[in-house]
């Protein structure tokens, strides 16, 4: 009987509570619109690129670790708990043990080794997605600004002439990045705002054009402040900063449209800078260029604010 003179066990409101709680939690994962294909993910969406799998795999690799990690802590605080937990019978004060110079040695070592491999492999995927090839079959320079983006398609465009390396509006991309543009590309834009759909899926934003299957660089400028380019499908984004140009490539392997956004608060109408990133055939995609070419498209919207003087300094210096 309980000190209140009642027959009711004080644990029996614990253990109902646990049971809400399980009862919740199994709510929570079924009801949540995935099926045991998505669970692999992890929540991460079906890549669309070649190089997405390896940021997938990075993820996972991540997921697994952390799950190991808090399966021994988990394990650990339950082993302490139940047996070494007060006796009924006896309430003396249990030995106490000081200095245990192992046990501080493993839990110091061990957290250092699991950062360390986690380091190991985010370093070297990171290095995977970063590299540049030596010429990139297309070179598209993406501009943030407030609210909106817009695109410029450096290639040689029939209608379009001129001269993407000595173009004033592209000043702001460093020259190492213009060496590898194709030869007098005059190239043709497109630049949206934020009342801008896609014609096909009603999603808002300007649509981005890339062709499957064929490798495509990103030089990222801003001109204002910073933005974060961040096609979600393509499973990474890169800061947009001005005065800072950054660079990526990517392959697409998969056709349809898909969702970017912008991934930085970059102010009041953050919200509203979204776009779209529509892949096709090769052949459609230089018929699309043409077709920008026909509206008179052509030549290049400014890049944004030119390279700040310490970023300069960072290049390397060639002979």
């Amino acid at each position: 009987m309980s000190p209140n003179g009642s027959d009711r066990s004080p644990r029996r409101p614990m253990r109902r509570k646990l049971l809400q709680a399980l009862t919740a939690g199994l709510v929570l994962a079924t009801a949540t619109g995935c099926t045991y294909k998505d669970f692999p993910r992890l929540g991460m969406p079906t890549p669309v690129t070649e190089e997405a799998p390896r940021i997938l795999s990075l993820w996972q690799g991540s997921w697994a670790a952390a799950l190991a990690t808090g399966v021994l802590v988990w394990g650990l605080i339950l082993w302490s708990a139940f047996f070494h937990r007060r006796s009924r019978t006896k309430v003396e004060v249990p030995p106490q043990t000081r200095y245990n110079m192992p046990l501080e040695a493993l839990y110091t070592v061990v957290p250092i080794i699991i950062v360390s491999v986690l380091f190991y492999f985010t370093a070297r995927d990171e290095s995977k997605l970063l590299a540049l090839s030596d010429k990139p079959a297309h070179t598209i320079n993406v501009v943030g600004f407030q609210w909106s983006w817009g695109f410029n398609y450096v290639e040689n465009v029939p209608g379009s002439t001129g001269n993407a390396a000595t173009d004033e509006n592209l000043d702001a991309i460093p020259q190492k990045f213009k060496d590898d543009f194709p030869a007098n590309a005059g190239g043709v834009y497109d630049v949206g705002i934020p009342g801008d759909q896609n014609p096909q899926t009603k999603n808002p934003g300007p649509t981005l054009w890339l062709p499957k299957g064929e490798k495509v660089r990103f030089v990222l400028t801003s001109r204002d402040v910073i933005h974060s380019f961040w096609v979600v499908p393509f499973l990474m984004k890169q800061d947009v900063i001005p005065g800072h140009t950054n660079t990526f490539e990517v392959t697409p392997n998969q056709e349809g449209t898909f969702l970017g956004k912008c991934a930085e608060l970059c102010g009041v109408d953050h919200s509203r800078m979204l776009f779209n990133v529509k892949v096709v055939s090769p052949e459609r995609y230089k018929q699309h260029l043409e077709e920008l070419a026909e509206k008179g498209q052509t030549g290049y919207i400014p890049a944004g604010i030119e390279q700040t003087t310490h970023e300069k300094n960072r290049e390397v210096k060639t002979t």
